[in-house]
C-alpha cells in the first residue's frame, strides 16, 4: 500500500536527548510525512543514531513544557504496535540466535521484534504468506531456506530490510545501512532501497557516506555537535562546499546518475 503522502509521521519539537550525565541531542525541531525519501547527514558521534532512537522511543526526550513528539499523530504509543508501521534496520549485522534462523523465519521475527521464532509465539498462514510476499519484494526468494549466518553481509542485510517491512511497508529507517557491505553487496542494497522507494516506501536513512543516497531521495538533514544545522533539498544542500563545512575538511563532489560521490 502506497502511504497517504499527506499524513505525518514524525513532528518533534524542542526536543532534547541526554545519553547518560551528557545531552547529545539540542532542540531537535522536525517533521516529516509518511512516504517522505529523507537522508540524515554528519560525522560520526554528531548525533545521528541517538535521533533514530528518539524516534523509535528507545530513547526519551527530557522533559521539558515546551516539547513534543508525535508519532503517527500519536504521542504515546504500545511499543509492539509502533514496529508494526515503523521498521527499523541497524547498523549492526544479525545477533547469535538469528544467525541460526532461515530467511524466511527471519523475515516472520519481524511480526514479533524477536531474535528469532521462540516456541511460545503463534505465526498464522497470514504471515507466512505476508513474508513470502517480502522475500519476493526484496529479491530474495533464493535465501528463503538457507540459514542467516551462512549468508553474505549483503543477504543478511537484505533479509534485515525484509524483516523490517514485513509488519508494514510505510516507514523504513536505516541506520549506516551499508556498514560492513563490499561493494557490490553496497550497490545491490542501494537498487534494493531505489525499488522500495519507488514503490511508496517512506525511507529515512542516516549516513555519513554520500554515495549511500539513493536518487529517490530529495531532502537532506545535517547534523553537527547534536544539532540540525540545516534541512532543505538534496539540490541547495548536497554540495562540496556544504558537506566541507560539515565535515571540517575539503570535500570535493561529483554526480553521475543521480548518485553522488565524495572524496
Amino acid at each position: 500500500m502506497v502511504p497517504n503522502s499527506n499524513e505525518l509521521f514524525l513532528h518533534l519539537s524542542n526536543v532534547n536527548v541526554a545519553r547518560g550525565e551528557n545531552v547529545v541531542l539540542h532542540d531537535i525541531n522536525l517533521s516529516v510525512n509518511a512516504g517522505e525519501h529523507i537522508a540524515i547527514l554528519g560525522p560520526n558521534g554528531c548525533g545521528k543514531s541517538t535521533l533514530i532512537k528518539t524516534i523509535t522511543c528507545e530513547c526519551y526526550p527530557i522533559v521539558q513544557p515546551e516539547t513534543q513528539v508525535s508519532i503517527f499523530g500519536r504521542a504515546r504509543w504500545d511499543l509492539t504496535e509502533l514496529k508494526k508501521r515503523l521498521g527499523v534496520v541497524s547498523a549492526e549485522l544479525p545477533g547469535k540466535q538469528t544467525l541460526t534462523t532461515s530467511g524466511r523465519d527471519a523475515v516472520l521475527t519481524g511480526f514479533f521484534s524477536s531474535s528469532t521464532l521462540w516456541p511460545n509465539l503463534t505465526v498464522t498462514d497470514e504471515m507466512r504468506e505476508r513474508a513470502d510476499q517480502v522475500l519476493t519484494l526484496i529479491d530474495a526468494e533464493q535465501l528463503r531456506d538457507k540459514l542467516v549466518g551462512h549468508m553474505s553481509a549483503g543477504q543478511q542485510r537484505r533479509i534485515m530490510i525484509g524483516r523490517a517491512l514485513v509488519a508494514s511497508s510505510q516507514m523504513l529507517l536505516l541506520d549506516e545501512p551499508s556498514n560492513a557491505l563490499d561493494i557490490a553487496a553496497q550497490q545491490e542494497l542501494r537498487n534494493l532501497l531505489r525499488r522500495l522507494a519507488q514503490q511508496g516506501t517512506g525511507i529515512l536513512l542516516i549516513t555519513h557516506q554520500v554515495s549511500d543516497i539513493i536518487p529517490e531521495i530529495d531532502r537532506i538533514l545535517m547534523m553537527k555537535d547534536g544539532r540540525i544545522l540545516a534541512d532543505g533539498s538534496k539540490t541547495e544542500l548536497l554540495t562540496a562546499r556544504s558537506l566541507s563545512d560539515l565535515f571540517r575538511t575539503e570535500v570535493h563532489l561529483t554526480e553521475k546518475d543521480g548518485f553522488h560521490h565524495a572524496w
